[in-house]
Order: C-alpha cells, then structure tokens, then sequence
C-alpha cells in the first residue's frame, strides 16, 4: 500500500477547517484530490466519502459530549438523506461511462462549490439581520440554554433528500449545504447547535453514500488510506479549537477558496479565473461593510467580535 505524505498533510489542514465549522469536508478535499492531485473525479468522490464516513464521527463524538447536537432534528434529516444519498450514487453511475461520466461529476462538483460558498455568504447575511432584529427588540434573543425547537418534519425530510442526492453525487453539501437549510428552517438554533446537529446527522448520510460509492463507484484503498492519516487528527484538533478559532475570518477564506475551485474544475480559464477572484476580494469587503452599516452596525467589526469562536454566528 502506497501512502502519500503530502496527500496526508493536505487532509490535516482540511480536516481541522471540518472540526472548527462543521463543513469544508468535501467541499475541499474533492476538488484538491481533483485539481492539485490529479485524480479522476468519480474516485476521487468515492475514496472522499469513505475516509469523511470514519471522519465524520470523530468531530460529532465531541459535540454530542458538549450537549450541542439536536438529535430529533437529526432523525428526520436521516429519513430523507439515507436513501437520497443512495440516489445520488445510482445517478452518477447512470450517467454514463469513462470520461464522459467524469466530465459530468467534474461539472456537478463544481457547480455544488458555487452552491456551499453563496451558502456561506447567506448564511453570514442570515446570522447579522437576526443580531439586528434581536438588538430592535423584533425578535426574540436566543436561548442561552439548549433551545427549544418545533420540529418541522415534512421540509427537514426534504431537506434531507436533496441534500442526500447531492453529497452522494458529488460528496460536497453534508456541511456546507445542509447547514444553510437548517438556519433557514430552524433559526432560533444557536450556531453551537448548527455545527454538532450537522456533524451528527452527517455521520450516517456520509456513511450511506460512501456504502454506495464502494458498491458502485471507483473507491481506491490507497488514496483513502492516505486521506485518514491526515483527516482524523485534523478533525479531533479543530474541534477543540472551535471554541476559540476566529470564526467569522476561518469561513470567509473558506468560501473565497470553495470560488476558487469551483471556476477551475468548471474551466474557467486562468485570467478569467484571476480576474473574478480579484474582483470578488476587492468588492465583497465593501459590500460587506454597506450591509452592516444598512443594518446599524459598524462598518467594521470590533475586534471582540471578530475573534469570536467558529461556532459563534
């Protein structure tokens, strides 16, 4: 069996960004397998969702310790995810063959990539106008203790599947996806509660696509060997750094890289692929900081909040 060192080292950064914010799993890796490792993209989802399916685990083991994980909520998500993600695997085989088959997982991960960082982006927006309604008095402040949630079991199934059907195609969106709908669905979750329900309810979701890319995808021993050695230290280190990460600066580079990758694997080509990057880092700031000011902040955040923890909103 071959180890690659470097590989090894890559999955240790990747997988303390896992451990820190709960997403950025397949998000990153595939595409780093894909572009900077030079492996085809049906194994290298394959061989991601194997090694994220013994990851995974080591970051919720954590959480549910702490008492930050929403467990009916992670139920009702399993209903839909499991056998979405079996879905997602049977689509990507009947795709098609060879290249062709790679050509399409190659589009369809890059196009899940614009998906996770405008989640991100959405997600910061959703957490500054809740903080804005919670200061005006229109809205009620979050609970300090473990929040109480009314289940709603019919869109957290569906939120399930579509988000099965899309990690077991592509192995990106059990984080950075999903995250995103349960802000949407369930906002009075502390960001706490966001991380470990997500991380939890990723073990089986993960755990059932990776069954079905060994049943039917290009999963290779080697690559995910190498993957382990790296990914689960990384992700037990970022999981007690959560507490005192920057979170806020640890997922705005996360989503100016998820751009990144995302225009290479779609072949955008490199000036092009220069000239949006630029323009997003110039831009974005300032966006930004209009947004804040519309909604009666600061342009700029003290320096208190900005080295909040990664779990914080």
């Amino acid at each position: 069996m071959d180890i690659d060192p470097l590989l090894a080292a890559a999955s240790f950064g990747i997988g303390i960004v896992v451990g820190l914010t709960g997403m950025g799993g397949g998000a990153l890796m595939t595409p780093v397998l894909v572009l900077f490792f030079q492996v085809p993209p049906l194994a290298a989802v394959s061989s991601d969702l194997v090694a994220s399916a013994v990851m995974k685990p080591v970051g919720s083991i954590v959480h549910l310790r702490r008492g930050t994980v929403h467990l009916g909520l992670v139920k009702w998500l399993c209903v839909g995810s499991i056998p979405g993600a079996f879905a997602g695997v049977l689509i990507a085989r009947s795709l098609g063959s060879g290249q062709q088959v790679q050509d399409v997982i190659r589009i369809a991960l890059g196009v899940a990539l614009l998906l996770a960082a405008a989640g991100l982006t959405v997600r910061a927006y959703l957490r500054l106008a809740e903080r804005a309604r919670q200061r005006d008095g229109r809205a009620a402040p979050l609970p300090q203790g473990k929040p109480s949630v009314d289940l709603r079991v019919l869109p957290t199934i569906v939120v399930g599947v579509i988000g099965g059907v899309i990690v077991g195609m592509t192995s990106v969106g059990s984080g950075s996806l999903i995250i995103i709908a349960l802000m949407t669905l369930y906002p009075t979750l502390k960001a706490s509660e966001l991380v470990g329900t997500d991380l939890v309810q990723a073990v089986p979701l993960v755990g059932s696509a990776a069954l079905g890319h060994l049943l039917f995808g290009d999963f290779q021993m080697d690559l995910t060997t190498s993957l382990l050695l790296g990914c689960i230290p990384g992700v037990w280190l970022g999981a007690h750094l959560s507490a005192r990460a920057p979170g806020g600066l640890v997922r705005r580079a996360l989503a100016f890289v998820l751009l990144a990758s995302a225009l290479k694997l779609l072949k955008v080509s490199n000036a092009h692929t220069g000239l949006i990057l630029l323009s997003v880092a110039a831009v974005a700031p300032l966006l930004w900081m209009a947004v804040r000011r519309h909604h009666g902040f600061p342009a700029v955040a003290s320096k208190a909040r900005r080295a909040q923890p990664a779990d914080a909103p």
